[in-house]
């Protein structure tokens, strides 16, 4: 099909973005891929996360191939929509962003950090994503571009309205059984949802917003203070509810 949107949302961590995979796959049109660079970011780095070996086992760890075969590979439907983490671009030639639309979806780093160390007991800001996404933010501006941005808080503030919006800046219609999905796993979940989407199956719909109430460690205030005016960036262009 050559005539293909090919949308890639490029999120932190510890967000909403499965349920936003889980909210496009219940389109009429779309083909959803879950973190398809995941595997290039963990053999590239070194990180060390949840089930890395079996991830890199699994997974074409070659990120120029899963780029060029994956991402801007043949489309099944109209649509395919790929969920990435924006630090998965680290190592790589970003000359393809301009052939893709992206979609930034953010979170206060405090509620992020805040929910990261139960995987990553040390966080860094690479593990945040955020100075990619400002990077991908400023060179669609650059371009006369100017990118969809949602902000976790108030996509889950007025999920029908901030999608709807998105989704007309997207150029496609907006469908009602974006607001709702099946619990359980999904075929596309990558291996590693086992570690990471214990919360989003149980889910069939977006939930209300409720901020974390436990407290940020200290330890972490001088990371929080990096992210900060990065998020701030990025939240002056995102949708609100």
């Amino acid at each position: 099909m050559s005539d293909c949107l090919k949308l890639s949302m490029w999120s932190g961590p510890r967000n909403v973005s499965t349920a936003l995979m889980y909210s496009f796959r219940q389109r009429s049109d779309t083909v959803v891929v879950d973190e398809p660079l995941y595997g290039h970011y963990l053999k590239t780095t070194g990180a060390d996360h949840p089930g890395d070996e079996e991830v890199m086992e699994q997974m074409d760890c070659d990120g120029e191939r899963v780029v060029r075969e994956v991402i801007l590979g043949p489309c099944e439907r109209s649509v395919h929509f790929y969920k990435n983490m924006a630090h998965h671009l680290t190592g790589l030639d970003r000359g393809f962003l301009s052939r893709i639309t992206s979609v930034l979806l953010i979170r206060d780093p405090e509620q992020v950090l805040t929910s990261l160390i139960r995987q990553i007991p040390n966080p860094t800001l690479r593990d945040t994503g955020l100075a990619e996404q400002v990077d991908i933010l400023e060179s669609a501006l650059d371009h006369g571009r100017d990118p969809v941005v949602l902000d976790a808080k108030e996509l889950l503030l007025d999920p029908p309205g901030v999608l709807r919006e998105a989704c007309e800046r997207l150029g496609l219609p907006f469908e009602e059984d974006m607001l709702r999905w099946p619990a359980g796993p999904k075929p596309e979940d990558g291996i590693w949802a086992k570690h990471w989407y214990e919360n989003v199956h149980a889910s069939t719909g977006f939930g209300a917003y409720r901020p974390k109430a436990e407290p940020l460690p200290e330890r972490l205030r001088p990371l929080l203070e990096e992210c900060a005016p990065l998020y701030e960036r990025l939240l002056e262009h995102a949708i609100r509810a």
